[in-house]
């Protein structure tokens, strides 16, 4: 899986999106509808209205998804929630059964409205959450019962896109196709890692995902996977903090570089999701960018020859 995470856009998507995709070589592309949880004292989550953004909706998925099967990519549906002033989903946890009830009937409303999107379009791979931990961990039989749910739904395959930090303690992989891990794994502490900086940092956790991948006996997919173009980027790959603005290309080559020299040749690794790619290509990212997207930077060419290569 030569990935791509597709940011949704407020419009449709029409065939020059697709091109800058298709001439990195990619053959996944993951399609992100959005839930919404206002407050955490009521969490039900708000998805697929007409105050969204097209391509978080159900009709924006797939119309986004048509024309990604019409150029022979597949896709990973890939459903994820926001919450209220961009707290972090992986403390979504309740303190009460009353709101317990109401976040489980809520999310499961959610996943299954897309379980169901994504059989009518019949993409590839469903992901029934992105970075939930306390909600994973503190309401286990829930999660057990809505994967039933949706394998009566959706027949393709299955995962589930766990932290870093989290995947180890996931309870149901062995209802899954998949291990999902959105890979911002701590890599260099240094302000420009060098490429056999990478490749070292990378081990640990490369010997790590081997051993669990064989516990388990399923391959790992990184749902998510990349770095900002940002001094340190490989000391807290996570962060997206809009301080950290020093623009560091050099960080983002090697560091990409080190993770395909270290991973994406591996019998037990699936492949991996980019964070994050942008519909107007000609418009975003460039080499003044700090963020996460690779496009229009010296780094699309390191992914333009793995992709192609692979």
């Amino acid at each position: 899986m030569n990935g791509i995470s597709f940011v949704a856009s407020r419009d449709t998507i029409q065939q020059h999106h697709i091109t800058p995709v298709l001439n990195i070589h990619t053959n996944y592309a993951a399609i992100m509808p959005f839930g919404f949880i206002k407050t955490l004292e009521h969490p039900e989550i708000i998805f697929n209205t007409d105050r969204q953004w097209f391509g978080e909706t159900r009709n924006g998925a797939k119309q986004y998804i048509e024309l990604l099967h019409k150029n022979n990519i597949k896709v990973l549906v890939k459903p994820q929630i926001w919450v209220w002033r961009g707290e972090f989903t992986g403390y979504l946890k309740m303190t009460s059964e009353e709101n317990w009830k109401l976040l489980e009937d809520s999310y499961r409303n959610f996943i299954l409205e897309y379980a169901a999107m994504a059989a009518e379009a019949e993409v590839d791979l469903f992901c029934i959450g992105t970075e939930l931990e306390q909600f994973v961990m503190h309401r286990p039989a829930f999660w057990e019962t809505l994967i039933a749910e949706i394998r009566l739904i959706y027949k393709g395959k299955l995962t589930y896109a766990a932290n870093w930090d989290e995947y180890k303690r996931v309870p149901f992989w062995n209802k899954l196709d998949y291990i999902g891990v959105d890979a911002y794994f701590p890599i260099s502490d240094q302000k420009t890692p060098t490429l056999e900086d990478a490749k070292a940092g990378w081990k640990p956790w490369k010997d790590e995902l081997k051993l669990f991948s064989e516990k388990e006996q399923k391959q790992i997919i990184f749902t998510e996977y990349g770095y900002r173009s940002v001094d340190f980027a490989g000391k807290e790959p996570w962060v997206s903090d809009r301080e950290m603005k020093d623009v560091n290309l050099e960080a983002q080559v090697n560091l990409t570089q080190g993770l395909f020299d270290k991973v994406w040749n591996e019998s037990w690794f699936a492949g991996g999701f980019l964070w994050k790619w942008f519909i107007a290509h000609p418009e975003v990212g460039g080499i003044n960018n700090s963020q996460f997207t690779p496009q229009n930077k010296p780094v699309e060419a390191t992914i333009t020859k793995m992709y192609g290569n692979n």
